[in-house]
């Protein structure tokens, strides 16, 4: 399998007759292989009814993985992942925003030799003040927060190579951080526009309240791709960082209590310095408890530190195991 195109479903039982169609007619002339995978996100309408005639229509292209109540896109996605083969990845969007068509376009954009190809929905219909604004606000940050720059991380379109978005779990609302994590492992990533329609059928199940979740997203994906090896770096900085203010408050003091004669007991300045060093301490403890973490579910799980594009000039023997000069 060279392709698995992977879509979210909730409540999309309208569309996914005309997305599937459309899928056809935008692949029927790439020389790959492909299977498109529904995850049908605990729908309450008709959609697994539609997915179940799609999957007995077109067997040899469709899978169709059905949860049991809601999870979230981020989810549905992940679950994708674990039931795709192709050796390229393409998420897509089951609302008919998305133009399949667009997705031969990210194909040729791969086989340029990028890892990552991400929509960008330069001429969006959506509505400006509730969905756009609040996006390019959204965008802004986390380019600037990850060093990621891309106009539009919300675009579900985006094609993968598999080695570079399998190393990691998704949870909450990560999965717009995806070539962020991709980043992380050294991927190239490419953004190009692609094709953006007014919704047809449905209605968004998208809202404003989704912001903060993002934000909290971004701060924990900002840990993980920056600490997650080394998190003695982001706690030890802090503790010495708290501490040597702490430190420099009772050096305050004491110049102050031999100069000036100024009680240090009856000061303000005591008590924060005083909590500034004990934090500190405790910082640094705790960023020692995280390292011993961090080797635990390294070493117990074999988890490579690092990751290899590829090897040029050697080949694995099959008896011993190893790799060895040709």
């Amino acid at each position: 399998m060279n392709l698995s195109i992977v879509i979210p479903v909730f409540n999309e039982e309208e569309s996914l007759p005309h997305l599937h169609a459309a899928i056809h007619a935008a692949l029927k002339g790439i020389s790959r292989t492909w299977e498109v995978i529904y995850v049908n996100d605990g729908s309450r309408d008709r959609s697994m009814e539609v997915l179940e005639r799609l999957a007995a229509e077109d067997p040899e292209h469709v899978c169709v993985v059905e949860f049991r109540r809601n999870f979230g896109q981020t989810t549905a996605i992940a679950a994708g992942i674990d039931h795709a083969q192709g050796e390229v990845i393409v998420f897509l969007d089951a609302d008919l925003q998305n133009d399949p068509a667009d997705i031969p376009l990210l194909l040729e954009k791969l086989e340029q030799g990028y890892d990552v190809v991400s929509g960008w929905r330069k001429n969006r219909e959506d509505d400006a003040l509730t969905r756009n604004l609040p996006s390019h606000l959204a965008n802004w940050l986390i380019s600037h927060v990850t060093g990621v720059h891309l106009h539009d991380y919300g675009c579900t379109l985006k094609a993968y190579r598999r080695e570079v978005i399998t190393g990691f779990r998704l949870y909450g609302e990560m999965h717009r951080f995806i070539p962020v994590y991709a980043s992380a492992v050294g991927a190239k990533i490419y953004e190009m526009p692609v094709r953006h329609h007014a919704r047809k059928f449905g209605k968004s199940k998208y809202g404003l309240e989704r912001t903060i979740k993002v934000i909290l997203d971004l701060i924990a994906v900002q840990f993980l791709t920056r600490y997650a090896a080394k998190p003695i770096y982001l706690f030890g900085g802090g503790g010495f960082l708290m501490g040597a203010l702490g430190i420099v408050g009772m050096v305050f003091l004491l110049v102050r209590k031999i100069l000036l004669n100024v009680d240090i007991l009856t000061s303000p300045i005591f008590t924060l310095s005083v909590l500034l060093t004990l934090l500190g301490f405790q910082t640094i403890l705790l960023g020692l408890m995280a390292e011993l973490l961090v080797r635990t579910y390294h070493e117990s799980q074999q988890k490579p530190t690092y990751t290899v594009r590829k090897v040029l000039g050697r080949t694995r023997s099959s008896t011993a195991d190893k790799t060895e000069c040709i």
